[in-house]
């Protein structure tokens, strides 16, 4: 256990129950970042929360943009250091492609034309998250992660939480059309926010609170504007991630979902970090009073129920 979880807990439980001497049973946490493209630079806001409490999650499932922060951070990157990484690579070719900013081509030589179903490969941005850790595998995270794609022949969605960590990053976040896709044994791996874009499922049942973080995005309303090529793949692609991601939440929603929203902001739209972050902050402020009433609760709890002491 990290030094920083140990000492987040420790100061609740001296504050709640008056003495450090004997902690009560730590709650366990999983996190799940979903699906969004841009807008998942959301997370970031969110970890920065765990930070500052000085709170590690114990598990953390991530889909897409969410396999890629997640796995910084269960690297053992804070968030400062991703916001920094992800402010580095704003202005990327994947927006000049897209054409949905006009910002200056920074990574050139970072991204190239692909075959198999892309037009990118992801390959030169996976090399440069790798330079930020030493960690390889998912065997090397001091988290346990687990990374969500889909196998493009059966449609199944595919957990990866073992080997090598990169490969597995870069086919969650396999976009159709847009990256190409993976080959990992016998799968063809695409985005996995055409299967689970919101994987708190993997979750349930293993820790004892789970908060899923869904950054979808928001509706889009009619102003008039032409609608672009790209714009109509992008927004079908989020039409269908929220589909599916409603079905999920009416099955079993998470103990804690958050919906942190920027508005009009699209897919690659990275360059807006700042004002993506600003928008997540109000949401940010909601899990940090949840988090903190909830660990209260819980210790209050296991006072009265006499549970074991043990960190």
């Amino acid at each position: 256990m990290t030094s920083r979880f140990v000492s987040g807990l420790q100061m609740l439980t001296k504050a709640i129950v008056g003495s450090t001497d004997s902690p009560m049973a730590r709650p366990t946490i999983g996190l799940a970042l979903g699906s969004g493209g841009a807008n998942g630079l959301a997370h970031i806001a969110i970890l920065q929360v765990f930070d500052e409490l000085g709170i590690v999650p114990d598990r953390i499932v991530g889909t897409s943009i969410g396999a890629v922060i997640g796995g910084l951070y269960a690297a053992g990157l804070s968030a400062k250091k991703i916001q920094g990484i992800f402010e580095m690579v704003a202005g990327s070719p994947l927006e000049a492609l897209s054409g949905l900013a006009k910002s200056n081509v920074k990574l050139a030589d970072l991204v190239r034309f692909g075959r198999s179903g892309g037009l990118l490969d992801s390959g030169g941005f996976m090399r440069l998250l790798a330079t930020h850790t030493e960690a390889r595998t998912f065997e090397e995270l001091p988290i346990p992660l687990t990374v969500v794609a889909t196998d493009y022949w059966t449609a199944d969605s595919v957990s990866i939480d073992a080997g090598d960590l990169f490969p597995a990053i870069e086919a969650s976040i396999a976009v159709p059309g847009l990256f190409m896709a993976v080959q990992r044994g016998e799968h063809l791996l695409i985005d996995g926010g055409t299967s689970n874009p919101l994987p708190f499922d993997l979750l349930q049942g293993t820790v004892d609170l789970v908060i899923a973080v869904d950054v979808s995005g928001n509706h889009q309303t009619n102003n008039g504007q032409d609608i672009g090529l790209s714009d109509m793949l992008f927004n079908s692609f989020k039409i269908m991630q929220q589909a599916i991601t409603r079905q999920a939440l009416h099955h079993q929603p998470p103990d804690i979902l958050l919906r942190p929203q920027a508005p009009d902001v699209r897919l690659l739209h990275f360059h807006r970090i700042n004002e993506i972050l600003t928008h997540a902050e109000p949401v940010a402020a909601m899990l940090r009073d949840q988090l903190e009433d909830w660990l209260a609760n819980w210790y209050s709890d296991s006072a009265c129920l006499g549970r074991p002491t043990q960190l």
